[in-house]
């Protein structure tokens, strides 16, 4: 009994072996697919070229991601953003803050406080100066009484003043031919670089020039004086002419400003 099991077994073990061989002959049939080469555990266990390749694979893919997580994270938040010329545009809109008139007498100035609470969203502004507009005429009176030769009324200067933190600008203007009108503004951004192209600086070092940052939140301060001057008569006249100041409407308006920054591409040789 035991001799006829032996010589079963002698006539299947062959046919087991041809079946294992075969089975691994087709898994590596099945690895590989198009001309590209699949490697198996025992490969990677036993083949150097299998080694060598799958260890540079895993290299690349760990070292890319960080390699640009670490690019990005240097470029200025933007993609390039380093050194190089940029082109710069942008535009001034108005907010209103306040609107009247009032008179300004000679010596006595005209001082009025105007704070960005008074305006919905001022903190999502890029607020980089404050305007004054102010216009005026004359109101010299007298010199009309009989016998009294008048010249020309004199001129009047009207100065106005522009206060927001440390950032004060003043401006003059003058009455001549009986109206006249000026405005100033403080500004805390560098205007120069609008409209221009930039070099030698990155992207967010421009950036820091043209945005505010919030800096233009809070009080902002205005001015305005009058001196007064009277025009002349002839000697005899009994009816001097007099001004005492004048007449003044203005209006203060935040300076908000949009901008953009572009890589500066110089097509002049194309």
């Amino acid at each position: 009994m035991i001799a006829a099991k032996t010589a079963k077994t002698a006539k299947i073990e062959p046919l087991l072996d041809r079946f294992r061989t075969e089975s691994h002959r087709e898994h590596h049939l099945l690895a590989s697919y198009e001309g590209s080469t699949m490697y198996t555990m025992e490969d990677l266990k036993t083949n150097r070229d299998a080694q060598i390749t799958v260890g540079s694979i895993v290299f690349f893919l760990l070292a890319f991601p960080i390699y640009f997580g670490f690019a990005a994270g240097n470029a200025d938040g933007s993609l390039g953003g380093g050194v190089a010329d940029y082109q710069v545009n942008g535009e001034i809109t108005y907010v209103l803050l306040d609107s009247a008139t009032e008179y300004v007498a000679e010596g006595t100035p005209l001082m009025e406080t105007f704070s960005t609470d008074a305006i919905n969203n001022a903190d999502e502004l890029n607020i980089v100066g404050v305007r004054i507009s102010m216009s005026y005429g004359e109101d010299e009176s007298g010199g009309d009484a009989l016998g009294c030769v008048t010249g020309a009324d004199a001129p009047d200067t009207i100065s106005g003043t522009a206060t927001h933190l440390e950032f004060t600008a003043s401006a003059d203007g003058q009455n001549n031919g009986g109206s006249g009108a000026h405005d100033v503004s403080a500004i805390w951004y560098n205007e120069s670089m609008v409209g221009a192209v930039v070099s030698g600086l990155s992207m967010n070092e421009i950036k820091a020039e043209l945005d505010s940052d919030g800096a233009g939140l809070g009080d902002h301060m205005m001015e305005i004086t009058v001196n007064a001057q009277a025009g002349n008569v002839n000697p005899g006249c009994f009816d001097q002419k007099e001004d005492n100041g004048e007449e003044v409407t203005y209006t203060v308006e935040l300076m908000v400003l949009e901008y953009t920054i572009a890589p500066y591409i110089d097509t002049s040789d194309i």
